[in-house]
């Protein structure tokens, strides 16, 4: 087991944690929670040993085998399969020896390796590499790309796929979701469930929490604490301890007679009805949560627009996508003030082409795209973070907004952003990703938009600062759109789902949680899909086009699956012959040593063989299988 024994550390002069002492048992998931700075980071690097304590000590196994994602982006042009397959180190240890031993033809070595890869599944590694890469939403194409080819976010996918592939004992993750899209969070989360080892996670997604982790522990004022259960077990014991605090109390009490009274007020209005009953749902989950982040730094709210048009934009039949090739077509939507919509769709189905479409930075290939006179924009997404001024302070950012406001009043706004004394008097450039993401939210919020659009708000952001834009997004008055892999805010915030799957965009009529079926259950959208509608007769004609073409492509593919089904019965044969050749006891005698190694070395090498063109002639089917669906 894992076990810290009245360890304390700290970085520099300050005091991360002292006195932790706390086990953790082979199999559980722990995830480790607590706000930016505590010291989560610092405690994987003791376990990993980058870091030494100042006091106590941490054990663990001699013999564990411990796997974490590099967090250096790779460059190298080695193919993306092969990286993964690095990860699996007792795989690429028992390779190199049998390529030692072919070079110096040990027949007796190169046996008993085989007979070790066979073992440790070693066959079948390329299918679990590549089984990995997919759930992870990488391509089949992608296997054989250099690593180099890769943006960075994708490039950290492939570290955490190499991570992935190692045969842990135990396994520590730093925020693994921060990179992923809905889709690929709940295949890992799945994953996850099924790991045997021991997983040590850090994890601002509360959904992904409690779905993995079965004990939380929580550091919090210089203290590590192991709680049992998952993270809303763990909510639910904060809250009481707070609730203790008279202070604590009354201020959460506080916070909910707002949600009410919000409620309430939507209630007030007959065309609001839709609304008011879905945050009465998310009320019922808020007041079980907020309790437990009373104390949060981060406190703030969407001010009314300025104007709330009605509707405040329409597509009708509009279609997107770049160079002149669309992503979604014949995409028809009118929003206004209250619509609070999720959009939902596989990688690379559109959702983000959709919100660039809303706000205007994408001009829509045909149909509408008609925008009120008053449409005040607010637009969130992961590329504005790198737009920000590097040598200016989240003052100065605000200043340039509103250059009339006071210094204070500006400051007394940054405050519930966290950006607090001199925080908010310091140039952006190093600030953290998290922080990053924090100033735009708040250059957003200050400008009063009656429209949001929303590509992963919560990438990079804490567990608090996540609860407190939620609680903020239920009051606000305008419409929204998000894309999320983050379920909880979801959940909290949106009324109705949007599917963007093949092209299109329709309402998704079931729950959130009923997303992960759709899954399973539908294969993923064909990407760049042809949107056009030609007349009926010239859609007669395209098909049959289109199927005598498919039958052309296919012929190779069937070629190819006839050949590897010719080669797997061709070795079949050669091994029930050296099989039938083994069963011969006198090959056993003494002088007949030579002929016995040389019948070894035929019989691994057959073995070999056979398991890869089992796996070519499984890879040909599938691919056939699909290709034909």
């Amino acid at each position: 087991m894992l076990q810290f024994d009245h360890v304390s550390l700290r970085r520099g002069p300050r005091l991360l944690f002292e006195g932790a002492s706390f086990q953790i048992h082979p199999g559980k998931k722990t995830g480790l929670t607590g706000a930016n700075g505590t010291g989560k980071s610092s405690l994987f690097a003791l376990v990993l040993g980058s870091l030494t304590t100042d006091q106590g000590r941490v054990t663990r196994p001699a013999d564990w085998v411990m796997a974490h994602v590099a967090q250096e982006i790779p460059t190298t042009q080695r193919a993306a399969l092969e990286y993964v397959l690095d990860g699996d180190g007792q795989l690429r240890r028992l390779q190199t020896r049998l390529a030692t031993a072919e070079q110096t033809d040990d027949g007796t070595g190169i046996a008993q390796l085989h007979s070790e890869l066979e073992h440790i599944g070693g066959y079948q590694a390329n299918s679990r590499a590549a089984s990995l890469m997919s759930g992870l939403g990488f391509r089949t194409e992608d296997e054989v790309r250099p690593v180099s080819s890769f943006s960075g976010g994708w490039r950290m996918r492939l570290n955490l796929a190499q991570a992935l592939m190692c045969r842990s004992d135990l396994l520590l993750l730093d925020e693994p979701t921060n990179h992923l899209d809905l889709d690929a969070v709940i295949w890992l989360e799945s994953w996850l469930q099924q790991y045997p080892g021991t997983l040590l996670l850090i994890s601002h997604d509360r959904d992904f929490l409690d779905r993995v982790c079965d004990q939380i522990l929580h550091i919090e004022h210089g203290r590590a604490t192991l709680y049992s259960g998952n993270y809303s077990a763990f909510e639910h014991i904060r809250a009481e301890q707070l609730a203790n605090q008279q202070a604590a109390y009354e201020k959460q009490q506080r916070e909910i007679a707002h949600m009410h009274g919000f409620v309430e007020r939507f209630r007030a209005k007959a065309t609001k009805a839709r609304q008011a009953q879905s945050r009465l749902k998310a009320l019922e989950r808020m007041e079980t949560i907020a309790p437990a982040h009373v104390d949060s730094p981060f406190h703030f709210s969407f001010r009314p627009p300025v104007k709330n048009p009605h509707p405040l934009i329409k597509l009708d039949g509009c279609a997107a996508g770049y160079a002149g090739k669309p992503v979604i077509g014949h995409a028809t939507l009118a929003l206004n003030p209250g619509d609070r919509i999720g959009l939902l769709g596989p990688n690379g189905a559109g959702k983000s082409t959709l919100i660039k479409l809303l706000a205007g930075a994408l001009a829509p290939l045909e149909g509408e795209r008609e925008a009120a006179r008053h449409l005040a924009i607010g637009y969130f997404a992961q590329h504005q973070l790198e737009q920000l001024q590097p040598g200016h302070s989240p003052l100065e950012h605000l200043q340039q907004i509103d250059p009339q406001a006071s210094e204070q009043s500006m400051r007394d706004y940054l405050g519930g952003f966290g950006f607090v004394g001199d925080k908010a008097l310091e140039a952006v450039a190093p600030f953290s990703g998290g922080e990053k993401s924090r100033l735009v939210l708040a250059l957003l919020v200050y400008q009063r938009p009656n429209l949001l659009l929303l590509d992963e708000p919560t990438n990079h952001l804490d567990l608090e600062m996540r609860q407190a834009l939620a609680t903020a997004l239920q009051g606000f008055e305008g419409a929204m759109v998000v894309v999320s892999h983050d379920r909880h805010l979801l959940r909290l915030t949106c009324d109705q789902l949007l599917l963007v799957h093949s092209g299109r965009v329709e309402e998704f009529a079931d729950e959130l949680d009923a997303y992960a079926s759709w899954l399973t259950t539908h294969n993923r959208a064909a990407r760049g899909s042809d949107l056009s509608r030609p007349a009926a007769t010239d859609q007669r004609r395209e098909r049959k086009r289109r199927a005598a073409e498919r039958r052309q492509a296919l012929r190779p593919m069937r070629r190819a699956l006839e050949a590897c089904e010719a080669r797997v019965d061709r070795l079949h044969a050669e091994q029930t012959k050296l099989e039938a050749i083994l069963a011969d006891t006198g090959l056993y005698d003494e002088r007949r040593k030579h002929e016995l190694q040389k019948i070894l070395h035929d019989k691994a090498a057959v073995d070999q063989q056979l398991a890869v063109a089992e796996a070519d002639w499984l890879e040909a089917a599938e691919a056939l299988q699909q290709a034909e669906e």
